[in-house]
């Protein structure tokens, strides 16, 4: 890294020595700094950390800013220096977004800044100081913090696993430094394959694909990580063995790199695997490694939450149907029950009125020939005697008796010794 410099020809007197006072200040500071010289404002002189943060390939003096930083000319920093410069009056800016690098290497930084009027000893302005604190990391430390407050109230409300699951990915795409797409696969509860839970950025096909895979040695980042119970990080798709079964899925989902952990309950049993995938071959960093143990966690809460739910539903659905059949046996119970005392009154009723029509029909004169020949008549002896429980009795011969009591509801047999079937039974 360039130390910090003043490449001005000539450069002598009083202002050699201020440029030193501030090297003294500011160059090994965390603090950003660079003096800027004129309308054009030229960098003259700048610290490291001021190079470190606009990049390394770009330490140089001795240029108007706007050709070492072109990317900030429609971010409003130079109108700003020029109100400083035109007017003398510092300007102070808190929380300030810039955006340096373009295309897929733009990087997002945040700082708290000052522009100080730089002046000579007749008072005029003659540039300006840039002095200022790099806050990206505090911007994303509250953007993590706010993301995984509302996650955790959502577990809390209890809203759908794979609602916050989504959030949760999308979450971490969002806060990611670089492009990152996330994935959450769900154990099944035998723990030997893994259903899709999130993944919104990644395609339906791909999803689909892997929906179900099996856990075990070499099934991809995922599945290894879910057998092993530690984080599996595949940098080159491309040439780990991990991938060879699903490479091809790889190149047409246009991933390169999978960093796969898997999600475990307090007791260490499997919950899933929480997956970040990159475009290009890629290494974690710091920052990765920390989203990730942060919301692995989360999904770990968010789904045994889920597990516990699903059981109390479960076991209330199961207490709940236990409970109507138990009502619906005592209700079956009751009417067989109420049927069966119906039954039992009707018997005796019935038993009681034959008994009743027997004894009546006992003392009525016995004829000589068979009463239930019909129109054409009967001349066979008349051997029984028949009666119901209306009350009416006849005598007949054994044909035509037995026909009676086949054909006619509630007939029965009757004696004088009230003997009923037995006497027809043993005559």
């Amino acid at each position: 890294m360039t130390a910090v410099s003043d490449e001005r020809p000539g450069a002598a007197g009083p202002g050699v020595a201020a440029q030193e006072d501030l090297r003294a200040l500011f160059g090994q500071s965390i603090a950003v700094f660079a003096s800027l010289a004129g309308p054009a404002h030229v960098v003259e002189t700048a610290n490291p950390a001021f190079f470190a943060a606009v990049g390394a390939d770009r330490t140089r003096t001795g240029i108007p800013l706007a050709e070492l930083l072109p990317e900030l000319a429609d971010q409003g920093f130079f109108a700003l220096l020029d109100q400083v410069y035109a007017t003398g009056e510092p300007y102070t800016g808190r929380d300030a977004r810039v955006v340096l690098g373009a295309g897929p290497h733009a990087r997002e930084l945040f700082f708290d800044f000052t522009y100080e009027p730089r002046r000579d000893a007749a008072g005029e302005v003659t540039g300006i100081h840039v002095i200022g604190v790099e806050i990206t990391q505090v911007k994303h430390a509250q953007r993590l913090m706010a993301e995984h407050r509302v996650l955790l109230e959502q577990i809390a409300r209890q809203a759908p696993l794979g609602e916050v699951l989504d959030g949760m990915a999308r979450s971490i795409e969002a806060l990611a430094p670089e492009e990152v797409l996330v994935s959450v696969l769900l154990a099944d509860p035998d723990g030997r394959h893994l259903r899709h839970g999130a993944a919104p950025s990644l395609p339906d096909f791909y999803n689909q694909a892997i929906d179900g895979i099996a856990t075990g040695e070499g099934v991809g980042s995922c599945g290894t990580a879910a057998h092993r119970r530690e984080p599996v990080i595949v940098t080159d798709i491309a040439t780990d063995p991990f991938w060879d079964d699903f490479r091809h899925l790889a190149d047409q989902a246009g991933v390169a790199a999978c960093w796969s952990t898997p999600i475990l309950a307090r007791d260490g049993g499997l919950l899933g695997t929480f997956a970040m995938y990159h475009r290009t071959p890629r290494v974690p960093q710091d920052t990765d490694l920390a989203l990730t143990r942060v919301f692995t966690g989360t999904a770990a809460l968010a789904i045994e939450r889920h597990h516990i739910e699903q059981a109390k539903l479960a076991a209330e659905a199961q207490a709940k149907a236990a409970h109507d059949e138990l009502a619906k046996a005592v209700r079956a119970e009751q009417k067989l029950r109420a049927e069966a005392e119906q039954r039992a009154t009707a018997a005796a009723e019935l038993t009681a009125r034959m008994r009743a029509a027997a004894a009546t029909q006992a003392a009525v004169p016995h004829p000589e020939r068979c009463q239930l020949g019909g129109t054409p008549g009967c001349d066979a002896p008349a051997e029984l005697k028949i009666a119901d429980s209306w009350g009416d009795a006849a005598w007949g011969c054994p044909a035509h008796v037995e026909e009676a009591i086949i054909n006619v509801r509630s007939v029965f047999i009757a004696s004088e010794e009230l003997g009923g079937l037995a006497a027809y039974l043993n005559r």
